[in-house]
């Protein structure tokens, strides 16, 4: 039985989600309780399943955990997923995000549970198969799959302006998407009817055609980091998602973008990436600057975190187009450690939010000498988002900047003024919502957090030390991969005689 589990793994991951939110609809709409133990109860199990993963990962290049079955052999579209360096440790990330949105949930979620509960677990089950998939369309299936669940999300358990928030998400990826998707149509065709991710990249493609197909794969994963200036949907997102729709937008859907760009965009098209690699370090470099002074003037805590997160990924971009080991590994890193911090975040606005009802930062005011305990989780966390050593932040941005200055000197030197930026702005926002007097009397009876609710942090307040505490655990599982990449990338960009000078 272990062994068949072992050799399963992946499908198991994907298919105990989407069964159990099917599973949800088939209960009592009455019977709240044991539908939130059914979700709680699945959600767990794909976290431990998940956890058989790391332990059995072997930190060497190529793909692990790999199945292949015929599915539409006349259309070459196989079933064919796996793992390598790069996707092990989001699938990690979103198995454990995933039940702590649930058991944060159960706390404010109060109507129309089996909906709630339904798009929450189908939505894992879709970017657990993005991240693993190896067949361009079975990626593509997930990556359109996504979209539903959140948009649904948004739009029926979102704030006041939820349609308008869930209408322009769905706009906004389904532009980029259809691009990618003709992209697609005409690898597919010079595949000889193959979607197979191994048989495109074997594909010998003149550098214009390069760049117009990596053009088109990355104006779609561009919307989903976001990159500046095609940013402008997230903000709004954020704010009129519900807490559980914030965390994993914030913590596993934006990484589908930049993952997008090492697994496809980067080793499929080097020489378009290559000729467009100018622009996007300009737009990396606008998008950390930008995001941090806009996060500075915001006076809703969801929305300054919402535009943090424009600047954290704009660091990411910026390490995957410098193109140097360092750089690369730490821009993986990055994300990983933005999801937990980021993650943690929007939980720790969740929890407030629900108490007080309100998310603007000058009607808080020393409510630490009410709530301490409240106090300093979100003071641990917010000393990883501004990366303070000894913290997971602390670690990807020091990758990425350090490996920058190699390539991109101008870009990183630019870049590290964010540092400073972001701890501005973040501590200003602590020092005017947590200490001084209490400006809002409404307040004074403010509770501190259940063990509900810490129970949702302590996992991720014990990976923001131990990543930063200890990185070479996670760092020795992706540099592989990271190697593999940039040797694909230069080894192509020789070939086809278009390395810079």
């Amino acid at each position: 039985m272990t062994a068949w589990i072992g050799s399963h793994i992946l499908t198991l991951l994907i298919a105990v989600p989407l069964l159990g939110g099917i599973g949800v609809l088939l209960l009592p709409k009455e019977s709240t309780g044991a539908i939130r133990a059914w979700a709680l109860a699945v959600s767990l199990a794909t976290f431990l399943l998940s956890l058989h993963l790391p332990y059995h990962y072997a930190s060497v290049d190529g793909y692990q955990f790999v199945e292949l079955y015929p599915w539409l052999p006349d259309l070459g579209i196989q079933y064919h997923v796996g793992i390598d360096g790069f996707s092990l440790w989001l699938v990690l990330l979103t198995t454990l995000l995933v039940p702590l949105t649930v058991l944060f949930s159960m706390g404010s979620v109060t109507e129309k549970q089996k909906k709630y509960y339904f798009f929450l677990l189908t939505l894992e089950a879709g970017m657990i198969g993005a991240f693993c998939a190896l067949d361009v369309f079975l990626f593509y299936l997930f990556w359109e799959g996504m979209l539903v669940p959140m948009y649904f999300l948004i739009g029926i358990f979102g704030g006041q302006r939820r349609i308008y928030a869930a209408v322009k998400f769905f706009l906004f990826t389904m532009v980029g998407s259809v691009l990618m998707l003709l992209a697609m149509v005409y690898l597919y065709y010079q595949a000889r009817g193959s979607f197979e991710l191994e048989r495109w990249l074997q594909l010998s493609l003149d550098p214009k055609t390069q760049l117009i197909l990596f053009a088109a794969f990355a104006l779609s994963f561009a919307i989903k980091v976001p990159m500046f200036p095609l940013h402008t949907w997230l903000p709004d997102a954020h704010v009129e998602a519900p807490t559980a729709g914030s965390v994993i937008l914030a913590g596993v859907l934006l990484k589908m973008g930049t993952y997008g760009f090492i697994r496809f965009a980067m080793p499929l098209f080097p020489d378009g990436m290559q000729a467009l690699r100018p622009l996007l370090v300009m737009l990396a470099v606008i998008g950390i600057v930008y995001g941090a002074l806009v996060a500075m003037v915001q006076k809703d805590i969801k929305k300054l975190v919402a535009y943090s997160s424009v600047s954290h990924l704009g660091f990411v971009m910026l390490g995957l187009m410098a193109l140097t080991p360092q750089a690369v590994t730490g821009a993986v890193y990055q994300m990983l450690s933005h999801g937990i911090s980021t993650g943690a975040l929007f939980l720790l606005v969740g929890m407030v939010y629900d108490r007080t009802h309100t998310r603007k930062i000058a009607d808080y005011g020393g409510i630490a000498k009410l709530v301490p305990i409240f106090t300093v989780i979100f003071l641990i966390v917010t000393f990883s988002s501004i990366a303070l050593p000894g913290t997971n932040g602390f670690v990807g941005e020091f990758l990425i900047l350090s490996g920058s200055f190699s390539a991109l000197p101008l870009a990183a030197a630019i870049s590290t003024l964010s540092v400073i930026f972001a701890a501005v702005y973040m501590l200003w926002m602590v020092e005017r919502v947590f200490f001084g007097p209490v400006k809002n009397h409404h307040m004074e009876g403010l509770k501190d957090l259940g063990k509900r609710e810490v129970l949702c942090l302590v996992p991720l307040l014990i990976l923001i030390v131990w990543m930063g505490v200890k990185p070479n655990y996670f760092l020795e599982k992706i540099e592989p991969a990271t190697q593999a990449l940039l040797q694909r990338v230069e080894t192509s960009v020789q070939v086809g005689g278009n390395l810079p000078k």
